[in-house]
């Protein structure tokens, strides 16, 4: 599965998400060879749970799956940059690889106000790609946010 239909994927997880009234966050875990693994949505909402974001349930699923809590080698796709306890947790999974569609100027712990995967004070840093599908991935999270001003008018 390339990275594009890989977040085409996180990006329809993400609108199931909207759909339960919870920030529209989708996330896709591949294999070392590009094969589906897990796939996942923000389900705060749902689950009454703050740790609930799709990253977290993605890896959780795959580190079940592996018998481990380590996923060394997958790629790691999300349609918004990780937060701070995402990106922790991606970093202590040993993710090889974080594909990010949008970027999040407001609490992403990746790229824009932490770089947590690319710490080297830590064990492990993630190779970081940003951007893919940024414009539908960034208007799925301005649609949602859009919406919501106007319910609430």
């Amino acid at each position: 599965m390339t990275w594009h239909e890989a977040m085409q994927l996180a990006m329809e997880e993400a609108a199931q998400a909207a759909v339960n009234g919870d920030v529209p966050v989708g996330a896709v875990l591949l294999d070392s060879g590009g094969a589906l693994v897990a796939q996942n949505h923000n389900r705060r909402e749902v689950n009454h749970d703050p740790t609930a974001h799709a990253e977290v349930l993605v890896l959780r699923e795959a580190a079940a799956r592996a018998g481990g809590w380590r996923v060394a080698g997958a790629t790691l796709v999300v349609t918004l940059e990780p937060c701070a306890m995402c990106a922790g947790a991606t970093v202590l999974a040993r993710i090889a690889r974080l594909v990010i569609g949008t970027l999040d100027p407001k609490s992403g712990a990746v790229v824009s106000l932490y770089q947590l995967t690319q710490d080297v004070r830590l064990n492990h840093q993630v190779d970081v790609i940003t951007g893919v599908l940024q414009k539908e991935t960034s208007e799925q999270l301005r649609a949602f946010f859009r919406e919501r001003r106007i319910k609430t008018k």
